[in-house]
């Protein structure tokens, strides 16, 4: 099946070098290769500039037609979540972003070591700006296995929100401001931070060791696995999901939909 198809791809690129009244069929071009594969090698031999043209232009074309196939695939799948919403579950004391009572909830998943995360933060304060108090965000956490200090981050952030959540809001934003950090400063930047916000530390340091900390986030890391959310950020708008760091004409593509139908 594989020598079919090479064949068929090398029977196109000949018939590019044959002038189009005297070519013969493409069933001729086939048999002639299969005889002698030779014919390809001294087509490319007559003109490698037009043979590199022809193949670039062919990668070209398929990777057109792939992504025209994946707009509209995404296309599809929009439309049947905006029919059928994928429900998130929203459990009392979790930490959230905004209004609490607003029409738009969008639930994020997230890698506090992830630059993509940070580019989705940047994302979300832009949709916050736009939007006031129709958007609340609800941060989830999907810490990746090749971010060593993204599970220390999440547990945290959960273990400062037991205490406050203005506070955990906060230590959010200063991890992903200060992203570049962590590498210099490792766990002890989650530390210091906690220090500066004033948060109680021997409570915090007894809440890092909770179980429910952790049956929280790997809560959240089932869920994201539920939706298909494999990589970081992922994000469902009132059950939209929006999978990557999509700029912010995206989010507001999917928001004002919603709105339009309150």
């Amino acid at each position: 099946m594989k020598t079919s198809r090479i064949l068929s791809t090398l029977t196109v690129i000949i018939s590019a070098f044959v002038v189009a009244a005297c070519a013969p069929s493409a069933k001729q071009l086939k048999d002639a290769v299969e005889k002698d594969p030779s014919i390809v090698f001294v087509a490319i031999e007559k003109d490698p500039a037009k043979f590199i043209e022809i193949v670039n232009k062919a990668a070209q074309d398929a990777q057109k037609v792939g992504a025209e196939k994946a707009q509209e695939d995404e296309k599809k799948a929009r439309e049947a979540e905006f029919a059928n919403p994928l429900v998130a579950q929203i459990e009392d004391g979790r930490v959230i972003f905004g209004n609490k009572n607003a029409p738009i909830t969008i639930v994020e998943y997230s890698d506090f070591q992830c630059p993509y995360c940070s580019r989705g933060f940047q994302t979300m304060k832009q949709v916050q700006k736009e939007y006031g108090d129709k958007v609340r965000i609800v941060f989830k956490h999907l810490p990746l296995d090749f971010h060593p200090l993204a599970m220390p981050a999440a547990k945290y952030f959960e273990a400062i929100a037991v205490q406050d959540h203005a506070k955990a809001e906060k230590f959010h934003d200063m991890v992903f401001e200060n992203q570049g950090m962590l590498k210099d400063k490792g766990e002890g930047y989650f530390k210091d931070s906690a220090k500066k916000l004033g948060v109680d530390m021997k409570k915090l340091e007894a809440d890092l060791k909770d179980e429910k900390i952790q049956a929280r986030i790997n809560a959240d890391m089932e869920e994201a696995k539920k939706f298909n959310m494999s990589g970081t950020p992922g994000f469902l708008i009132n059950g939209v999901s929006l999978r990557g760091a999509y700029p912010f004409p995206s989010f507001k593509e999917i928001i004002d939909q919603h709105l339009a139908k309150k």
